[in-house]
Parts: structure tokens; C-alpha cells; sequence
């Protein structure tokens, strides 16, 4: 199931990663663990803070990985 987590990184992802790649990675992840597809109606609010709270840790993750060789760290704007 997490098989369409992609790398967000440069070099393996050629620019730097969009808000909504980093929004599907994290909405996979939490159905990942969660094993739900979608959650119940009552379950929606603690699933949906769930992918904000995981793409916000991605988001810091990717904004202080420093690549070794490249010639800048990348700036998220």
C-alpha cells in the first residue's frame, strides 16, 4: 500500500517537492498505518489532523535535509 510514497528529496526528485506531494506521501502514511482508505465519519477529524501533522513533520524534515554535493540547500518558499 505505501509503494506510491515516492522519494521527496533531491537528486531522486528532480525539483523540490510540491505541496501536494508532500500532502499525498502523508495522507498515504497515515492510511498505511491507520487501515482505513478513507475513515469513518466519525474518525474523519482525528484521521484528517493526522495527514496535516504528518505532512507538516515531512515538510520540516525536507526543509533541514542538507544533500551532500549539492551546490545549495534549497530554499522552500
Amino acid at each position: 500500500m505505501c509503494r506510491s510514497i515516492k522519494t521527496l528529496r533531491p537528486p531522486v526528485l528532480p525539483t523540490e517537492a510540491t505541496e501536494e506531494d508532500i500532502r499525498a506521501a502523508a495522507l498515504q502514511y497515515v492510511r498505511k498505518v491507520s487501515g482505513f482508505r478513507a475513515p469513518a465519519a466519525h474518525n474523519r477529524e482525528v484521521f484528517e489532523r493526522a495527514v496535516d501533522e504528518v505532512a507538516e513533520a515531512t515538510r520540516r524534515l525536507l526543509d533541514g535535509i542538507e544533500v551532500r554535493g549539492a551546490a545549495a540547500k534549497s530554499v522552500r518558499q
